[in-house]
């Protein structure tokens, strides 16, 4: 990981390279404890207007996930009264995901100069941090979310008043060939700036 710091093609290889995992075809093992310090320190290298980290990390525990697909049935239910054994074992099924899982939590502080959007966006990088450094250790790494991530019983089970979820990131071995996906052209998102005329 030191060297890549210092050698610029290694580090413009993985930004060009990398890829985002399907958790759903992840397994473990995730990273080691000291790994996934390494990956933490890392993600919170971000632009911060103000200093106020207005981000966390939450891990659940291997031997937590039974809980965490309790709750994740129990939100199923209470956002579709009519879904099927088939949508709970899907829930059951995300909870057992392999890999580690952070759960990445926003957690902007109202009321502050700093606007809350400003907050958001650094959470945000903090995400994609997460997902470079696993990355760079030699994992693969899926951030996602969902209904879940705005189920106001999973967002309390997470989260304390006024946070919220960023995503669900699993960290571990994919167990089938990453796939690239489609790319815009730099012609569709980038232009010169025209200065407008004002009346």
């Amino acid at each position: 990981m030191n060297g890549m710091l210092n050698d610029p093609s290694s580090a413009l290889s993985l930004l060009q390279t990398r890829r985002s995992a399907k958790p759903r075809a992840m397994t473990g093992p995730g990273p080691s404890e000291e790994e996934l310090k390494e990956i933490l320190s890392i993600a919170m290298r971000v632009p911060d207007h103000g200093k106020l980290h207005p981000w966390r990390f939450v891990l659940v525990a291997d031997d937590q996930r039974d809980s965490l697909g309790a709750v994740l049935r129990q939100a199923l239910s209470e956002e579709d009264p009519c879904a099927t054994i088939a949508h709970h074992n899907k829930e059951d099924e995300f909870a057992h995901y392999g890999g580690t899982l952070i759960v990445l939590i926003s957690a902007p502080i109202e009321g502050h100069k700093i606007p809350v959007c400003e907050q958001q966006l650094s959470c945000g990088a903090v995400g994609m941090n997460l997902l470079n450094a696993a990355t760079a250790l030699g994992y693969v790494a899926g951030w996602v979310t969902g209904w879940r991530a705005y189920s106001p019983r999973v967002t309390a089970a997470f989260c304390r008043p006024g946070e919220r979820i960023a995503g669900f990131v699993f960290i571990g071995q994919s167990t089938v060939e990453l796939e690239e996906r489609p790319r815009p052209e730099l012609t569709e998102v980038v232009s010169a700036w025209q200065l407008p005329e004002f009346p």
